[in-house]
């Protein structure tokens, strides 16, 4: 098959099979820029099925751009909460602003200038670009990546085999329907060439596919073997009010959950500290003691253990110097949900108080019991 064939063949069968979602734009109809670009940052490093509520719920608080740039960045952080990779959730909130300050609320077309916003890369950049805009760019991601090696048959390894299968991607797409044609590769990817099992007999593109025809579909493409992620440890500190609120602090703005509220705890080392030294990082005077079990949570370069302290204080008690009060509050459980706090920590508070009156749980510096794990 040459190119045009590929290109050919597998927009045919998009019109016929492609899936419905609520940013992708009707036939004929003309594509909303804020609503692909949304779309395209949250699908980042995420799956379609986690997006679909939240979008749904971003477009009603904030129809479009403008919107969103006057929204407060704590709005979009908790609105975003669960989703993961906060960073995106903070560029967002920025991106928008740009958008209206620099550009009257209008994306810009071309990817060079797409790519000068936050938290827009090169393939955020191409997608916008190509699908809002009809750009002959070539967005490429997970599902291109193994879409193209599989169909050149691509021997290099992952990552090295980058610039082999975007130069292959580009001399595939066509003058015309670009966005169209990026969006039918991602679908193959999404539901026909999935990483296992291969549905190559459903596959618009099976006759002229090279790693279909040599019997390597269902291994290509092939990675470099990831180092192993190291396991990091800590404690966190969850301190119930005798009015019914917890003491939650701001993370800061750069960095790991940066902007998102947390549980005030210990550094997360490889290491990890006695039970006497983390109590040195409490953020108040208590009785703390130790819920029994560790709550686990794995972000993408390392593995956290944390094991949980819980104590019962007065309304007046006074948080140490060392907790950074400027970046403390105290929220009460009721409004837990609506707080902008990262899964790691509503598996903490969960963890602590689910336990909070069970007898098990000691004073911190006791012998400890047998642990069970919180996942």
């Amino acid at each position: 098959m040459h190119n045009q064939d590929y290109a050919r063949a597998l927009l045919a069968w998009y019109d016929r099979d492609r899936r419905i979602l609520p940013w992708r734009a009707a036939p004929g109809v003309a594509p909303d820029p804020y609503r692909v670009w949304l779309s395209e940052i949250m699908l980042q490093q995420t799956t379609v099925k986690a997006v679909l509520p939240r979008y749904a719920d971003f477009l009603r608080r904030w129809p479009d751009v403008t919107a969103l740039a006057a929204a407060e960045l704590g709005e979009v952080l908790a609105a975003w909460a669960g989703l993961g990779y906060y960073a995106r959730a903070r560029n967002l909130h920025a991106c928008a602003r740009e958008v209206v300050a620099r550009h009257g609320g209008r994306f810009p077309a071309t990817e060079a200038e797409l790519r000068a916003l936050p938290g827009i890369g090169d393939y955020t950049a191409a997608a916008i670009a190509a699908i809002a805009f009809g750009a002959r760019a070539t967005p490429i991601d997970g599902n291109i990546e193994r879409v193209v090696a599989r169909l050149f048959a691509v021997a290099t390894p992952l990552p090295a085999a980058k610039p082999e299968i975007r130069s292959l991607a580009l001399a595939l797409t066509p003058d015309e329907r670009t966005g169209d044609f990026a969006q039918s590769l991602m679908d193959l990817g999404a539901t026909l060439c999935s990483p296992r099992r291969p549905a190559c007999g459903l596959c618009p593109l099976v006759s002229g596919c090279e790693g279909h025809a040599q019997g390597l579909a269902e291994v290509l493409p092939y990675r470099d073997a990831k180092a192993e992620r190291p396991t990091r440890r800590g404690v966190a500190f969850v301190a119930l009010r005798d009015d019914g609120a917890v003491l939650l602090r701001e993370r800061p703005l750069k960095g790991l959950l940066g902007g998102m509220l947390e549980t005030p705890s210990s550094p997360w080392t490889e290491r990890g500290e006695s039970a006497k030294a983390a109590l040195s990082h409490a953020p108040l005077k208590a009785q703390w003691r130790e819920v029994p079990g560790l709550v686990e949570h794995t972000f993408t370069h390392f593995h956290l253990e944390l094991s949980v302290f819980f104590a019962e204080v007065s309304s007046e008690a006074k948080l140490a110097a060392a907790a950074h009060p400027e970046r403390c509050r105290w929220v009460h459980v009721r409004d837990l949900y609506e707080a902008a706090l990262p899964s790691l920590m509503r598996k903490v508070l969960a963890h602590a108080l689910e336990e909070k009156t069970r007898p098990q749980a000691r004073v911190a510096g006791a012998q400890p019991r047998a642990r069970r794990r919180s996942a």
